[in-house]
């Protein structure tokens, strides 16, 4: 398969088939920080598109910060029970405003309430604090729909190298790398 986002597709639902993972679609995206240090964390993989990789998050808080300063970005995904991981290194872009509003529509309302009820990474003093700022969320709100907030969106990394490790018991690992020039997928195979 000379598509690596088509090969990805293949590869996600081999891995969400049967997975014992109660987050399955994780994924750690990593970006640099002001101090030019390397930052991971784990987002939901909402969907992988001809143009890249989606997931969603607050554009105020760390890691929209990050990518507004510095669009390079990396995912790691590790599907442990399959013996699969992908590499992936490309540029961060915001989705539209209409895209991000479908994607908040599948939100769980707990996440939803959640999402306007903090102000992600920044410092609380403690966890009932932590409580009560969802319980006067909760209250405020009522049973009225939750609006997306306008510092809630998508990004889309696009993709300028793609790598797929599948691991062997044998240590001879398969790594196939995928690169992007100018459009054009080109493939070549990396030593374990």
């Amino acid at each position: 398969m000379h598509n690596p986002l088509d090969k990805f597709n293949i590869w996600w639902q081999t891995a969400l088939s049967d997975s014992p993972l109660n987050q399955k679609s994780a994924v750690c995206v990593s970006t640099i920080n002001r101090e030019g240090f390397p930052e991971g964390r784990f987002v939901d993989l909402k969907e992988v598109t001809e143009r890249g990789f989606i997931f969603c998050t607050y554009f105020d808080s760390s890691k929209g910060n990050d990518i507004d300063r510095n669009p390079r970005v990396s995912l790691t995904i590790w599907w442990d029970h399959v013996g699969l991981q992908v590499r992936v290194v490309g540029l961060a872009k915001k989705i539209s405003e209409a895209y991000a509003s479908e994607y908040w529509a599948t939100r769980k309302r707990e996440a939803q309430l959640t999402t306007i009820a903090f102000n992600q990474s920044k410092p609380i003093s403690s966890e009932s604090e932590l409580a009560e700022k969802y319980r006067l969320k909760s209250l405020e709100v009522g049973d009225r729909a939750i609006t997306k907030p306008e510092n809630w969106g998508g990004y889309i990394v696009e993709p300028i190298s793609i790598e797929f490790l599948t691991f062997n018991e044998n240590r001879l690992h398969l790594r196939e790398c995928f690169k992007n020039t100018h459009g054009h997928w080109d493939k070549s195979l990396l030593q374990p």
